[in-house]
């Protein structure tokens, strides 16, 4: 049972919106290709030793030694810290007292959570090791403010949401606008009680939390898989190396 302070009764309805190469082939120069053809006919030896000739081997595509870095922005970990650390800024600045360290500490955990995601996509190009890291730290900054946000509803004996009661189902629902902003919370952050507040931002820290330990372990299959910058340096030298010897044409 949802006590008085519930947000169900006042929340809006509000539409959701729901989000449930090429190979380019070398060209040889077709003049000569044809010439060939002609000497070939005429009795004439042709070499085929050139590297244009068509019958020189193919070189096998180099491997890629920087990984490719996605746009940070679109990740859904992003978006969701990003909306916390607006949240958590408000809510900091409505419930609790000027001079609370705990205002410091909260923001700092939430802006942590939000710039280590940043930072993470950042490394990813040249250090999977150093994305995997600053993920974690990520990761570990919005469990923190998890805790100091569990902690302000429990010194004040109010209530802390189950997270299958319509409330936390109807954040849950408010979560799938895409792209997902503060715009979509400003309402209620700014008109409800402070316990309503730090439910919702609760909501929001579980789903983060779950997308970027979905992320930690794809991050580290590719790096059991491909390994770091080191190793791929490594394979892409070897590669260069057995190129250099048998690359070029052999009839």
């Amino acid at each position: 049972m949802v006590g008085r302070n519930s947000i169900w009764p006042l929340f809006p309805s509000v539409a959701l919106r729901y989000r449930t190469g090429g190979v380019t082939k070398s060209r040889t120069n077709v003049k000569k290709d044809e010439n060939n053809v002609n000497d070939v006919g005429n009795g004439k030896r042709t070499s085929h030793h050139s590297p244009g000739s068509h019958n020189s081997r193919p070189s096998s595509p180099q491997p890629s030694i920087l990984s490719s870095r996605g746009d940070y922005q679109t990740l859904l970990s992003y978006q969701k810290s990003e909306a916390i650390y607006e949240i958590t800024y408000r809510f900091c600045k409505r419930h609790l007292a000027k001079g609370d360290r705990t205002i410091d500490q909260m923001v700092q955990a939430a802006r942590s959570g939000k710039q280590n995601i940043i930072e993470g996509s950042k490394a990813a190009m040249t250090s999977k090791e150093f994305e995997i890291k600053l993920t974690n730290v990520a990761r570990a900054s919005l469990e923190e403010l998890l805790e100091d946000y569990r902690d302000f509803l429990r010194v004040r004996d109010m209530q802390m949401w189950d997270k299958n009661c319509r409330e936390a189902l109807y954040v849950r629902e408010l979560s799938k606008t895409t792209p997902l902003t503060f715009e979509v919370f400003r309402e209620f952050v700014e008109t409800r009680s402070a316990d309503v507040v730090a439910n919702i931002a609760i909501c929001l820290i579980h789903q983060a939390n779950y997308l970027l330990d979905q992320q930690l372990k794809g991050l580290e299959k590719a790096f059991l898989k491909e390994g770091g910058l080191r190793e791929r340096m490594t394979r892409a030298r070897l590669q260069a190396r057995d190129q250099q010897r048998n690359g070029w044409g052999k009839v």
